[in-house]
């Protein structure tokens, strides 16, 4: 996907791309690359599949949910910054918080905020399940993309989610991790809402964007600690 393409895919999912936001995608991208021989962030570096795979397929959120509002969203597992890097770069006005738990992903993350001059974004080492614990219904969003299982991210994530917010993971097909994550959501109290099936242009891969509505306080037992979720 070269850029006039990714301006117009993003264009066809309502989102306006300036020339300043090609700016900044593309010194993340060069920052990806370069930091990329030091420590293990992707297997994806050449730009046409960097402006697929992690830039348009990050910005695919939207098809879910109206990103133009101030709200806080939550990046549960990060890794290198897909997709709250991408989304704070196009949504300046969403107050982000990413969650990674390798401290040298978040040495990276700390050189693109910098870099990008990025506001109202914030890094926490910390591994999810036990940030979780200790903050609970703070986050307006929560998302993730490609990070574990249904059932053991949604038991990690909605406890951080206000009531009546929305966890909305970024997979690809997991009609079965739906089915299997149907005893775990009612435990939450959280009810799948939405779920949206499209193909990422040019290769034609199938994608999948769950949308899942937190209806009560989740109870004070969840998150478990990792290695229960697991067996369960």
């Amino acid at each position: 996907m070269n850029k006039e393409i990714f301006i117009n895919e993003c264009k066809k999912i309502g989102i306006i791309i300036t020339e300043e936001m090609i700016k900044k995608l593309d010194i993340y991208r060069n920052l990806l690359y370069s930091w990329n021989e030091k420590i293990n962030l992707t297997s994806i570096t050449e730009e046409k599949e960097v402006y697929l795979k992690h830039f348009y397929d990050s910005l695919c959120l939207v098809r879910a949910i109206n990103l133009n509002e101030k709200i806080s969203l939550c990046d549960v597992g990060t890794g290198a910054g897909f997709p709250g890097i991408v989304l704070k770069i196009v949504f300046s006005n969403l107050n982000i918080t990413l969650i990674e738990p390798i401290k040298k992903r978040c040495v990276f993350l700390e050189e693109v905020i910098k870099q990008l001059n990025l506001k109202n974004i914030k890094i926490v080492n910390e591994r999810a399940e036990i940030y979780s614990k200790y903050n609970r219904e703070i986050f307006d969003i929560i998302t993730c993309r490609a990070v574990s299982k249904l059932k053991i991210i949604c038991e990690i994530s909605i406890p951080m989610l206000k009531v009546n917010g929305y966890f909305i993971p970024l997979k690809g097909l997991a009609d079965e991790e739906i089915r299997e994550s149907e005893y775990i959501l009612k435990e939450l109290d959280a009810k799948i809402e939405d779920k949206i099936i499209y193909n990422l242009p040019i290769e034609d891969s199938k994608r999948t964007i769950i949308k899942i509505k937190k209806n009560n306080k989740t109870n004070k037992k969840y998150p478990r600690n990792f290695n229960l979720i697991k067996r369960s």
